[in-house]
C-alpha cells in the first residue's frame, strides 16, 4: 500500500487532466489518439495526436474515444487510460496506482462499469468514481462537508453538471450533454450558414476563444477566419465579430442556463436560501467563455464566481478526494 501511488484522473471528451499527490497536474493532454487503419495500433496520443486532426493520409486515422462524457470506443478509451496512467505513475509503482475517475452525474450503471473496467484493465490496483460536480466542487474548495447549500456549475467540453452539494453529497444535479464541444460546432454551423465557409473543430474553438461573449458587448472586436470555400472548394478568409459569435452560440448557452433554473427549482427551500447568499461556483474550460457569469446571473438572479484554475478544478478534486476515501465513501462508487 505505502508503494502505489494514488492518481486522480479527469477523463474528460476535450481533455484529460492528470493529479499526483505532492506534484499537482502532471498530465494535460487532449482525448485524442491516432490509430492506424491498417492493424488498429495507437500511433499518437494527446497532444501530438491532436496536432495531426484534419492533417492525416487515409492510413491513419484520430479519434477522440470520449463523447458526451462517456466512452464511445472502449478499447481506445482503455489504450489511452494505459498511456496516461502509466506516464504518470512511472516505472516504480509496485501493483499499479489507486486511481480516482470522474464521471458526469448522469451516466448509466453500465458507463459506470465501463469506465472502472477500462481503468483496472489499464493498470490500476482499484479504481473509485466520483461524480463530476463533487469533483469540482473539492478542486474550487467549495466547503462541501458542510450542511449549507453549495451551488456548483461545471462546463466540460461534452457535458454541463450542475449540482447542489451538502454534507459531502449530491443533494440535487443535472446532467446535459452540452458543452463547449457543442459551443464549437454552433460556430462551425454559423459560418456555413453565413458564409458558406467550412472551418474545422479547431479553427472554431480558437473563435470561441478569441472573441466569443456569452452576452453582447460593447466593444465589437473581429477576426480574420480562414477554411474552404463550399461552393469553389478554394480557400477563402472572412472577417466575424464578436457580435455574431454571441448570437451563434446562444441556443447551447440557453440548455446550460435551463439546467441551472431547472436544479433551482428542485433545491429545498433551506439549501436554496444558501445558494441565494454564497452563489453558484463556475468550474471547466466553460467557465473561460467570458460574460458568462453576467449571462448566469442575470439569467437565475444567483451571484456567480468564477473558481480560481477552473480548467484544473475536477482533475484537482478527484485527487484530494483520494486522500480523503473514508469521509467520501458513501459518495463513491467502488462496485
Amino acid at each position: 500500500m505505502i508503494f502505489s501511488k494514488r492518481i486522480g484522473i479527469d477523463l474528460g471528451t476535450a481533455n484529460v487532466l492528470v493529479f499526483v499527490k505532492g506534484k499537482g497536474i502532471v498530465i494535460n493532454e487532449p482525448s485524442v489518439v491516432a490509430i492506424s487503419t491498417r492493424d488498429g495500433s495507437i500511433k499518437a496520443v494527446g497532444a501530438e495526436a491532436r496536432d495531426m486532426l484534419g492533417r492525416v493520409p487515409e492510413t491513419i486515422e484520430v479519434v477522440r474515444p470520449m463523447r458526451n462524457g462517456v466512452i464511445a470506443d472502449y478499447v481506445i478509451t482503455e489504450q489511452m487510460l494505459k498511456y496516461f496512467i502509466s506516464k504518470a505513475a512511472g516505472r516504480f509503482s509496485l501493483g499499479g496506482p489507486e486511481v480516482m475517475i470522474c464521471i458526469p452525474a448522469g451516466v448509466t450503471t453500465v458507463e459506470m462499469r465501463a469506465v472502472r473496467d477500462a481503468a483496472l484493465n489499464a493498470g490500476a490496483k482499484h479504481a473509485w468514481l466520483i461524480r463530476e460536480p463533487l469533483a469540482a466542487a473539492i478542486g474550487a474548495n467549495v466547503p462541501v462537508a458542510s450542511p449549507s447549500g453549495n451551488l456548483i456549475l461545471d462546463i466540460g467540453g461534452g457535458t454541463t453538471e450542475v449540482a447542489v452539494i451538502a454534507l459531502n453529497g449530491i443533494v440535487v444535479g443535472t446532467s446535459v450533454r452540452i458543452g463547449g464541444n457543442k459551443i464549437d460546432d454552433q460556430i462551425g454551423n454559423y459560418m456555413k450558414r453565413k458564409y458558406s465557409l467550412t472551418i474545422g473543430d479547431r479553427t472554431a474553438e480558437e473563435i470561441k476563444i478569441a472573441i466569443g461573449s456569452a452576452v453582447r458587448t460593447e466593444d465589437n472586436e473581429s477576426m480574420s477566419v480562414k477554411g474552404r470555400d463550399q461552393v469553389s472548394g478554394l480557400p477563402r478568409t472572412v472577417t466575424i465579430t464578436s457580435h455574431e459569435v454571441t448570437d451563434a452560440i446562444r441556443e447551447p448557452l440557453q440548455s446550460i442556463v435551463g439546467a441551472v433554473q431547472s436544479v433551482l427549482e428542485e433545491t429545498p427551500p433551506e439549501l436554496a436560501s444558501d445558494i441565494i447568499d454564497k452563489g453558484m461556483v463556475l468550474t471547466g474550460g466553460g467557465a473561460l467563455l467570458r460574460n458568462i457569469d453576467q449571462l448566469l446571473s442575470s439569467a437565475t438572479g444567483v451571484p456567480c464566481s468564477i473558481a480560481e484554475n477552473p480548467l484544473n478544478c475536477v482533475a484537482t478534486g478527484t485527487g484530494v478526494a483520494l486522500e480523503h476515501i473514508d469521509i467520501l465513501r458513501d459518495s463513491l462508487s467502488d462496485e
